[in-house]
């Protein structure tokens, strides 16, 4: 076998690893919701334990749980036993992970909290003969299934892989349980990028309607709108035209007058009316940067118009500041 047969070889038993689990998923994961959905309306916290690389993955299930508005974190179970189990609380919860479920250190915890009357959710493979230590001890089990791991390695790999996509599921369910929005998980990512594509577009603008974008009628000759950006220090990248009630009627850009001078320098006296795109894409002010990013990779467009509810425009985005948010590339 070469060594990129092996690389392919080891993400598809991976994913089938996955793949497996999901089409054997049950009630099981149900009761794992419920367990964490209790203890999080009842404001404990989740622990989530496990030794070596099973560890690693509950630490990253823990960080998940509470990224969606779920308070965990990860506890070692060597460390428990000396001292850290005064963090657990009657209201709390507990994940254990053992790919084998006979790992000494987990079990013990396992079977110190359950006496406790902390509920106990166990996430392993066992050898599917009979029971392992923590499956009996625990309330709910999700058995992975997994029986060798990728790569014909002893390695933990496959089994790892698909913990950590049982603890995603799980995190994510209870999470559309208890109505977790974008705003919320924005409240819990204010930094790095996605803080920044989650951040409503009207906090990106540095073009603001009477700050600095003027808005012209569709009578204002070309010659007039462009002096009118020009007036307010730095020039936006579009003049936005707007209708007698006020609304969006269309959108002037510099690659608009850049065309139309080459066809006729005598243009620019023409009414602006005349030569605008006509109903642009807009972006309400509602809108995510994410919808910002969106826009201008499907189309494009190089400005984009921001408006309110009502459709009267309140500023004008340019790609640069996304650009300049690394939200996009250029």
């Amino acid at each position: 076998m070469t060594e990129i047969e092996l690389i392919r070889s080891v993400l598809r038993e991976e994913a089938e690893a996955v793949a497996q689990l999901a089409s054997s998923a049950g009630e099981e994961f149900t009761r794992a919701c419920d367990v964490i959905e209790r203890c999080a309306e009842s404001g404990g916290t989740v622990l989530v334990s496990g030794l070596g690389k099973s560890g690693l993955v509950g630490a990253k299930i823990a960080a998940t749980l509470s990224s969606l508005g779920i308070p965990a974190h990860s506890v070692h179970p060597t460390e428990a036993a000396h001292g850290d189990l005064g963090r657990f609380r009657p209201t709390d919860a507990v994940i254990c992970l053992s790919h084998s479920g006979e790992t000494a250190e987990v079990v013990a915890l396992a079977a110190t909290l359950k006496q406790d009357g902390l509920p106990v959710i166990a996430i392993t493979s066992g050898d599917g003969s009979e029971p392992s230590s923590l499956e009996r001890t625990a309330d709910v089990v999700i058995n992975l299934h997994i029986r060798a791991e990728a790569g014909g390695f002893v390695a933990p790999t496959a089994s790892t892989t698909a913990s950590m996509a049982a603890g995603d599921a799980i995190a994510l369910a209870v999470a559309r349980r208890r109505n977790f929005t974008h705003d919320d998980f924005l409240k819990r990512h204010p930094g790095g990028s996605l803080g920044g594509m989650l951040r409503p577009v009207g906090e990106l603008l540095r073009f603001r309607v009477g700050k600095n974008l003027p808005l012209v009628s569709a009578d204002t000759p070309v010659r007039e709108a462009v002096r009118l950006a020009e007036a307010g220090g730095r020039r936006p990248g579009a003049v936005l035209v707007v209708s007698d009630s006020g609304e969006l009627a269309g959108i002037f850009t510099d690659g608009d007058l850049r065309r139309l001078v080459l066809r006729d320098a005598d243009a620019l006296s023409r009414p602006i009316g005349e030569v605008m795109t006509a109903s642009p894409r807009t972006l309400l002010r509602s809108a995510t940067a994410a919808d910002a990013a969106q826009l201008f990779r499907l189309h494009r467009n190089d400005e984009i118009p921001v408006v309110d509810e009502n459709g009267k425009p309140i500023g004008l985005l340019d790609v640069q500041d996304l650009i300049a948010l690394k939200l996009v590339r250029d």
